[in-house]
C-alpha cells in the first residue's frame, strides 16, 4: 500500500516539466525572438557551441578510436591548432563554409569543433555520397575547405578540377597531392583558439537532407538552434529522474565509472552529431567510435568499455538484440537504448528490456530541420505506448492540421507541423524550398500524425515522397531522376516497401526496353547515386505505367502490387 501511495505522489510529466523550467531553475525557459518570431528557449544554455566546448574542458577521456584516446582538454587543444590553421593558412572567417566528409574518425570531431569555434559553418557532408553528389554539395554550399578521408579523396578526385576548394587529407592510405592533416598539426605548437566575434544566431552547420524531388537541400542551423536541442534532451533526463522519485534539487550520486556511449551512427546525421556526440560534452561522457557498424564488434566494445548509452536507428538496435541473444555477452552496463531516425517495431521495444537487463528504451520524433528535437518518450511510458513517439519538448510547439491548414480535433489525423527555437532558419540558398516547407512560421513536416488526450504523438503515415531506410532519408524523386538517365528506362516510379530490419527499403517499378538487364541497371546507378539509394526491389515492365486522371503515375497502386508480389506485410 505504501509503495502505491508513493507512486501516486510522484509528479506527472507536465508537473515535472513545469517545476524544472520555472524561473530561477537551471532549466528555466524564457521567451525570446528568433528569426522574427517568439519562441521558448533555455535561459542558461551557453550562447554558442564554442562556449559549450570551453565550459567542459577536463582530463576525462572523451574520444576513443581503436587504441587512440583523447581527453576533453586534449581534443580542444588539437581543435585549437586546427582552428589556427583554418584562419591563418586558409583565410577562413566568420560565415565561411568548411566541409567535412569522412568516417567517424576523431578528426571529424576536431574539424567540427574548430570550424564552429571560429565562426565558420560546418558542412556535414553525407559520407556515402557519390563523386557527383559530393561535387553538388561542395558547389551548393560554396565550401572553402574540405576535410576528406581516403575513400572520399578518391571521390573528390573524380570531381571537376576547377572546384575552388582546398582539400585536406585525413588518414590517407595512399600518396596524395593534398596536404595531410596530421602533418599540418605536427607543425603547429600550442596555440589558443583564434578569437572571432560571432553570436547565438550566427549559422553553425549545414546538414543536407533529401527532399521529395531533386537534389538534397542544405538545412542551416544556428548556434542557438543546436545548443537548445542539447538542453532539451538534458531536461528530459531530469524529468525522468523526478518522475522516478528524485527530490527537486537533489543531486544524483556520481557514477562509479565514467559514462560512455557508443558512436555507431554517422556523425553527418543529427542523431550522431547531436544526440551522441554533442550531448557528450556536458555529461563528460566517453564516446567510443566505430569504423563501421558491426553488431559483434559493438557487443565487445559495450562490454570492454562499459558503455551505458546506445543511440541508434531501429535496425542497429535489432542487430544488437540479436547479437546479445546469440553470443550471450554481458551487456548489463547498458542503461539506455535510444532510437533515432525511424520508429521501432513495438515487439522490438519489449525485447530491449529482456535482452539488455538494466536498459530502458527511449525514442523520439525529430528531423534534421528541427535539430532532432520534437517529442520524446522513455521507460514505462514507452513500454506502455510502443507505437508512440512521445510528448512535445519544452521548447517545441506542435500542431496537427488538415489540408486547409486548420487545426483538427484531438485524436484526428492531419499533417504534423512544428515551430520552436530548434527549428532551422531555412535551406541554404533555396527560397523555393523554404516557401514549400514553411507555413506562417510553422515547419510542415510531411508526416501524418495525431495527438491523443494525454499529448502523446503517433506518426501514422507520410505525405512527403520519401523512403526512410534505417534512418536515412531517400528522396524518391532523386532516385527516379537517376533511373531515367538510362536510355532504356522510359518511366520510373520509386516508393517505399516494408522491411523488418530497416523499417523501409527502396522499391521501383519501371517501364523499360525489353533487353534491359537488372544488373546492368544497378551498375549504371552505382555511378550516379549512393549505394543505399539504389532500389533493392525492381519490377521491370515493358509497358507504360498506370496513371491517375491528372496524368500522374499511379504510385500507390504500383507500391501495393509490389508489396503483394514480394509477399511483404505492409
Amino acid at each position: 500500500m505504501g509503495s502505491e501511495i508513493s507512486a501516486a505522489m510522484l509528479p506527472t510529466r507536465a508537473q515535472a516539466m513545469a517545476q524544472l523550467t520555472a524561473k530561477g531553475e537551471p532549466y528555466e525557459v524564457i521567451e525570446l525572438e528568433q528569426y522574427g518570431q517568439q519562441v521558448r528557449a533555455f535561459r542558461n544554455a551557453p550562447p554558442t557551441l564554442r562556449a559549450l566546448f570551453e565550459s567542459t574542458l577536463s582530463d576525462a577521456t572523451f574520444l576513443v578510436f581503436e587504441d587512440e584516446r583523447l581527453s576533453f582538454a586534449q581534443t580542444y587543444a588539437q581543435a585549437s591548432k586546427l582552428g589556427h590553421l583554418l584562419v591563418h593558412n586558409h583565410g577562413v572567417s566568420r560565415g565561411d563554409r568548411v566541409a567535412i566528409s569522412m568516417r567517424n574518425y576523431p578528426e571529424w570531431v576536431l574539424a567540427f569543433m574548430a570550424v564552429t569555434s571560429i565562426g565558420g559553418i560546418a558542412v556535414c557532408m553525407n559520407a556515402l555520397w557519390t563523386a557527383e553528389e559530393m561535387e553538388y554539395g561542395l558547389t551548393d554550399s560554396g565550401a572553402k575547405v574540405l576535410f576528406a578521408d581516403s575513400e572520399r579523396l578518391v571521390r573528390f578526385a573524380d570531381c571537376s578540377d576547377d572546384l575552388p576548394v582546398a582539400c585536406i587529407a585525413v588518414r590517407p592510405t595512399a600518396p596524395t597531392p593534398h596536404a595531410v592533416l596530421s602533418d599540418l598539426l605536427a607543425e603547429v605548437g600550442d596555440v589558443a583558439m583564434p578569437l572571432v566575434d560571432f553570436g547565438p544566431q550566427d549559422d553553425a552547420t549545414i546538414l543536407y537532407t533529401s527532399g521529395s524531388t531533386g537534389h538534397p537541400k542544405g538545412a542551416v542551423s544556428c548556434h542557438r538552434n543546436i545548443v537548445n536541442a542539447l538542453w532539451s534532451w538534458e531536461l528530459e533526463g531530469q524529468i525522468a529522474a523526478l518522475r522516478a522519485g528524485m527530490q527537486p534539487g537533489e543531486v544524483a550520486p556520481p557514477p562509479e565509472v565514467q559514462p560512455a556511449t557508443l558512436l555507431a551512427v554517422p556523425l553527418f546525421h543529427a542523431t550522431g552529431s547531436h544526440a551522441v556526440y554533442l550531448m557528450s560534452y556536458r555529461a563528460q561522457r566517453k564516446m567510443v567510435c566505430m569504423y563501421k557498424w558491426d553488431a559483434a564488434a559493438a557487443a565487445v566494445l559495450i562490454e570492454d568499455e562499459k558503455i551505458n548509452t546506445f543511440v541508434a536507428p531501429a535496425a542497429m538496435t535489432g542487430d544488437l538484440v540479436a547479437e546479445a541473444t546469440r553470443s550471450n555477452r554481458d551487456l548489463s552496463t547498458l542503461q539506455t537504448v535510444g532510437g533515432g531516425g525511424a520508429p521501432r517495431a513495438p515487439e522490438q521495444v519489449k525485447r530491449i528490456g529482456e535482452s539488455f537487463g538494466n536498459a530502458m528504451p527511449n525514442t523520439g520524433w525529430g528531423m534534421t530541420e528541427t535539430n532532432a528535437i520534437g517529442t520524446g518518450i522513455s521507460g514505462l511510458d514507452y513500454l506502455e505506448r510502443p507505437a508512440s513517439s512521445g510528448c512535445a519538448s519544452a521548447v517545441a510547439y506542435l500542431r496537427i492540421v488538415d489540408e486547409a491548414g486548420q487545426l483538427v480535433p484531438t485524436g484526428s489525423r492531419g499533417e504534423l507541423q512544428m515551430r520552436g527555437v530548434t527549428v532551422i532558419r531555412g535551406y541554404w540558398n533555396r527560397p523555393d524550398a523554404n516557401a514549400e516547407a514553411f507555413a506562417e512560421g510553422w515547419l510542415k513536416t510531411g508526416d501524418v500524425a495525431y495527438l491523443d488526450d494525454d499529448g502523446f504523438l503517433f506518426i501514422v503515415d507520410r505525405i512527403k515522397d520519401l523512403v526512410i531506410r534505417g534512418g536515412e532519408n531517400i528522396g524518391c524523386g532523386e532516385v527516379e531522376a537517376a533511373l531515367l538517365e538510362h536510355p532504356s528506362v522510359h518511366e520510373a516510379s520509386v516508393y517505399s516497401v516494408p522491411d523488418e530490419r530497416l523499417g523501409e527499403e527502396v522499391g521501383a517499378t519501371l517501364y523499360v526496353a525489353a533487353d534491359l538487364q537488372e544488373q546492368a541497371l544497378r551498375d549504371f546507378l552505382s555511378a550516379r547515386i549512393a549505394r543505399f539509394m539504389i532500389p533493392r526491389y525492381l519490377r521491370l515492365l515493358t509497358e507504360p505505367l498506370p496513371r491517375i486522371a491528372s496524368g500522374k503515375i499511379f504510385k500507390r497502386e504500383l507500391r501495393e502490387l509490389a508489396v503483394r508480389d514480394l509477399g511483404l506485410t505492409p
